[in-house]
């Protein structure tokens, strides 16, 4: 790990991550490309029990906003993710597939969540891949706009009153700062679930 990064996992937060491809080398250009990491991401999202809020695939990098895993680590949820990826896109490549390290912010608000929704919706937008988020098709955004169903489960009003509808109510177990000192450590609030107040 780099000198002076530190990262704050365990602390029952949702995350923010960037992961690249590498040398930011476009591996995910294509369809096929982009749709191999969307049914890897769904498969690590059951194995893992993970709660995917937002995500983006870009043709060299990808953006998520997930919670973590209820089983195993947050690292190796998402070693399982780039190891699966690269195994079905470049599993006789020369170089890596994929950058060594990943970008973590740990996402201690309301207002910071919904910044980083944003951003990863707006991304495609930014970088004139298309005119308008809901064209790119590798995002969440047509999931939050109309509560599209995708490959990837999203956790959100629309998900939350469809498990309503069907009679299913999760359970959120909370840690105390004693049980968890990475999260004492941190010294800030943990994202309190208020989705059906997202835009």
């Amino acid at each position: 790990m780099p000198w002076g990064l530190r990262r704050f996992q365990e602390t029952g937060q949702v995350h923010f991550l960037t992961f690249s491809c590498y040398r930011r080398r476009p591996n995910l250009e294509g369809a096929h490309a982009c749709d191999t990491f969307v049914n890897a991401l769904e498969r690590v999202r059951r194995d893992y029990s993970l709660f995917v809020y937002g995500y983006v695939v870009m043709p060299e990098h990808v953006h998520l906003l997930l919670n973590e895993p209820e089983r195993d680590t947050l690292a190796r949820a998402l070693q399982s993710l780039k190891q699966g990826v690269a195994r079905r896109l470049a599993l006789r490549a020369e170089d890596s597939f994929w950058q060594a390290r990943y970008y973590d912010f740990n996402v201690w608000s309301e207002r910071k969540f919904v910044e980083k929704l944003r951003y990863i919706h707006r991304n495609p937008v930014e970088r004139e891949l298309v005119s308008r988020p809901e064209d790119w098709l590798w995002s969440s955004f047509r999931h939050y706009a109309n509560g599209e169903t995708e490959v990837v489960e999203i956790e959100s009003q629309w998900t939350a009153r469809k498990r309503e509808q069907a009679g299913i109510f999760l359970t959120l177990k909370v840690r105390s700062p004693a049980e968890n000192p990475a999260q004492a450590e941190l010294g800030r609030g943990t994202l309190k679930s208020r989705l059906l107040e997202l835009p």
